[in-house]
């Protein structure tokens, strides 16, 4: 019988970058600063020997998927790949995040189109990162040109061995103005954050839903060895709801840099039924409704992640979205919202509205 679905939401995280930029070396960090999480990965080597696959298993044991001899974006389709998720997200796999580390060759658009293609209801798009390699960028532009539109299509880019050129700062500045509102980040021996791409804690604490300070906790946990100078993180709280048309505007209009949005939303005469968990990352948006916990105080709580954002302009955007408690809770009030809600689309009423 099948594990279907387990209620949990799983990310997705799309690894790309060209030959020898580091990917496997990333994720090998990941998989040791995960913090306890389970990330089971799809690693697609090009060739026979399936060398990048032989790096990683011994830490993912049976949570890896080894895809050998061709590229991923060439050698499934949508519903194949959908095989292999099933299997990684099943319950008893107890897995936290999914990374699919691509060939050096593969095209990283056509994964990102077969991950949000997925039908799987435990799925959810992490956003595609993008590794870039500083000491042959210039070299590898000249050979590959296609790779800055590969940059123009990430999520989140880490700028890799920065330790081996002396004109690291050129190197960022260039790669910045070749991506689209992406959050661009310098590392060393693939080392990032892990929290910049997935919440870092055992599976087992992720059954329910995130508490707040779970999602706090990267703002107020002793980080005096994280890996975080690169980026900042701002949180969010409200006693008062939010109004949604001004919500999205914000959404919509997020500065460059901002790579990571999550949490829970309140919409106050909008939708008195529900709260709605917030996920983003990168231009991709994700709003889940649910009932509010019993007895829990009705919080907006919210946690943005970026690279090189301004803290305090991001807090006040955000305070201008609070409800002003005027009486326009019409019930074309929460379309923007829904546009962003699985299935909402089909039938409106079932996601959202004041309580009868």
């Amino acid at each position: 019988m099948s594990e279907r679905s387990s209620g949990r939401q799983i990310p997705v995280v799309v690894l790309a970058g060209f030959l020898g930029s580091g990917k496997t070396t990333l994720l090998n960090h990941l998989l040791h600063r995960s913090g306890g999480s389970r990330i089971g990965a799809v690693v697609n080597d090009f060739g026979a020997v399936e060398i990048d696959a032989m790096a990683v298993a011994g830490a993912l044991g049976d949570s890896t998927v080894s895809l050998g001899n061709g590229c991923l974006c060439c050698a499934v389709d949508g519903s194949e790949l959908d095989v292999y998720f099933e299997r990684l997200a099943r319950p008893s796999a107890g897995i936290d995040v999914i990374v699919i580390e691509a060939s050096g060759l593969a095209e990283p658009q056509e994964l990102v189109r077969m991950v949000l293609a997925s039908e799987h209801p435990d799925l959810v798009y992490g956003g595609l990162v993008e590794v870039v390699d500083a000491a042959e960028f210039d070299a590898v532009r000249a050979r590959h040109p296609e790779i800055d539109r590969h940059l123009a299509l990430a999520d989140l880019v880490v700028v890799n061995k920065t330790d081996r050129v002396t004109d690291a700062a050129r190197v960022l500045a260039l790669v910045r103005s070749l991506v689209d509102r992406a959050a661009v980040v310098p590392a060393t021996h693939g080392r990032v954050d892990p929290e910049l791409l997935f919440d870092c804690r055992p599976s087992e604490e992720r059954v329910g839903q995130l508490s707040f300070d779970d999602l706090h906790h990267a703002d107020h946990a002793d980080h005096s060895e994280h890996l975080h100078a690169a980026y900042d993180s701002v949180s969010f709280v409200s006693e008062r709801p939010l109004d949604p048309r001004r919500l999205i505007r914000f959404l919509d209009s997020r500065p460059e840099g901002l790579y990571r949005i999550k949490g829970y939303v309140g919409f106050g005469p909008y939708d008195t039924r529900n709260r709605y968990a917030v996920h983003a990352v990168g231009p991709f948006l994700r709003f889940c409704p649910e009932p509010w916990p019993a007895g829990e105080e009705r919080l907006t709580r919210l946690v943005l992640i970026g690279s090189g954002i301004d803290a305090t302009a991001l807090g006040e955007e955000l305070e201008a979205c609070v409800s002003d408690g005027a009486p326009h809770a019409d019930e074309h009030g929460m379309w923007g919202v829904l546009r962003y809600v699985p299935g909402a689309a089909e039938d409106p009423a079932a996601w959202a509205g004041p309580a009868a």
